[in-house]
């Protein structure tokens, strides 16, 4: 269907094709599923009302406020059959593989979308819901728990998501982070503990690990923060190899489990869920205010320089 977009999120994926890319946008070779080859519109964090349905669309309406995941599996091969459609095998998103939503319309697959205006909320909240899923498809995959103790590596565009997520699951949520603005964000949003290093009491005991800043040495603190049994997922991409003593992982029995993508069916409307059963106030730390579509570059630069700068950045391509 076709979006009118109404808010976008800008985030770390976003800043560094546009700086150091292309990796995965097909601007050199061509998308073996979207078939995409050439320059991109980027974009895959939005919100907007829908203004055309297809032929085939169903449970939405010209008008409707609705949010998107971004993402696309296909629903037929062998991973979306058995419900594991974050691994299917054409999966692929707008904005990263296929034009995205920094530009006045875009379309977009209907059954990566919600409705979400009947639920109030706003079109910039709306936009949220993208990362938010990242975050809730994260915590799905480490098996997340009430009674577990979950450490948060780097609280940034999905990390503060988590951290929310984890907390409303009942977790202790104990926040990272070497910036003292976003330990704020973290603490606010329910974490027992923020620090910029990790308290001792969870070095080698920790239940769920989520490592999302991408580094070496948030990889280096994840690992020792992990306890028996506990589970450790790779949210952040790493730019390198790791050397990893293995045998600590056989020994007490942990596990390290990676993390790729969202599953629209489900991690949608939890996403949505979480978001729309905060006070709106919540998410104004992160995303505390919406930028021209004109100053997206300066943006997307300061993004990728670690410039400071809000948690999320958010942009109107509206005139």
């Amino acid at each position: 269907m076709l979006l009118q977009v109404e808010t976008v999120g800008v985030c770390g994926t976003d800043a560094g094709e546009f700086t150091h890319g292309p990796k995965l946008f097909p601007i050199s070779v061509r998308h073996p599923v979207t078939g995409h080859l050439g320059p991109m519109i980027p974009g895959h964090e939005f919100s907007g009302r829908v203004v055309e349905l297809g032929d085939a669309v169903e449970g939405f309406a010209v008008g409707d406020l609705v949010a998107s995941a971004g993402s696309s599996p296909c629903g037929s091969c062998r991973f979306c059959r058995r419900g594991l459609a974050s691994r299917c095998e054409r999966y692929w998103s707008v904005g990263l593989n296929r034009d995205g939503a920094l530009a006045e319309y875009c379309a977009v697959p209907a059954r990566s979308c919600m409705e979400v205006g009947t639920l109030g909320l706003t079109r910039e909240i709306a936009a949220l819901a993208q990362p938010m899923s990242i975050a809730v498809h994260a915590l799905r995959r480490a098996g997340l728990t009430g009674d577990d103790t979950v450490v948060v590596v780097g609280v940034g565009g999905v990390g503060a998501f988590a951290v929310h997520a984890a907390v409303a699951a009942g977790a202790s949520v104990v926040a990272l982070d070497l910036r003292p603005e976003r330990r704020g964000v973290a603490a606010n949003l329910g974490a027992i503990v923020t620090a910029d290093t990790p308290p001792e009491y969870v070095l080698g005991s920790t239940d769920v690990v989520l490592e999302i800043s991408g580094t070496d040495a948030g990889m280096r603190t994840a690992l020792s923060c992990l306890g028996p049994g506990g589970r450790l997922v790779a949210v952040g991409f790493q730019k390198g190899p790791l050397l990893l003593d293995v045998i600590d992982l056989t020994l007490a029995e942990q596990q390290l489990i990676g993390t790729n993508g969202v599953d629209p069916a489900t991690d949608l409307p939890d996403a949505v869920r979480l978001i729309s059963a905060a006070a709106p106030d919540t998410w104004h730390d992160i995303a505390p205010t919406v930028i021209p579509l004109e100053d997206v570059a300066a943006a997307l630069g300061a993004i990728a320089s670690g410039d400071g700068g809000p948690i999320k950045t958010l942009v109107s391509p509206r005139p």
